[in-house]
């Protein structure tokens, strides 16, 4: 297994880690969205590396495609689902169960379609607004790890304008992506 490989195989062992930090979270204390806030920095870190090693030594390999979108999708849903259940527990972090089925969906939705396009012998990349989308997303995340616990209203508001522009941005290259790729969906109708 080559590098690239190897650095996505750890973002995946990283969530049960993630998890299980969350899991703990009574006996850890209020720094453990800290520990999460890391891991998840590490996580997104090695998948920023993975894709840039791949590329820069021609190591991209049929799994590596495979597995590194769902590594992605994968952190992502983990950490929006541990926000969101800590939300029922603290309303001031504002991350509603209605957020996460928004980003979720878009996910499951353009992975839907990548996979059609596959069995076509075609491949989709990434759009400017899907990886802006990601960004955001990510930024989101962390946000909420390093700053949710902290009684500052301003930051509250600056957590809901960063999730209500990563919802936004989600819809937005969520539709882009279905108008350009209708006819991979509609084709067999």
């Amino acid at each position: 297994m080559n590098l690239p490989n190897q650095l996505t195989m750890f973002r995946i062992v990283l969530i049960p880690v993630f998890i299980l930090l969350y899991v703990l979270k009574d006996l850890i204390g209020p720094t453990v969205f800290y520990w999460i806030g890391f891991v998840f920095i590490i996580a997104s870190l090695t998948d920023f590396f993975d894709g840039k090693i791949a590329r820069k030594r021609n190591l991209v390999t049929t799994f590596g495609k495979f597995i590194d979108p769902l590594a992605d999708k994968l952190l992502v849903m983990a950490a929006l689902l541990v926000l969101s259940d800590n939300f029922k527990d603290n309303p001031t972090m504002w991350m509603p169960f209605w957020v996460v089925v928004i980003i979720l969906s878009r996910e499951f939705i353009v992975t839907s379609i990548r996979l059609v396009a596959v069995g076509e012998g075609k491949v989709i990349a990434a759009s400017s607004l899907g990886k802006y989308k990601t960004a955001t997303t990510m930024v989101m995340i962390i946000y909420y790890f390093f700053l949710m616990n902290l009684n500052v209203p301003v930051i509250h508001v600056i957590g809901i304008i960063l999730t209500g522009i990563s919802v936004a941005l989600t819809l937005i290259s969520g539709t882009d992506y279905l108008l350009k790729n209708k006819h991979l969906i509609f084709e067999s109708i």
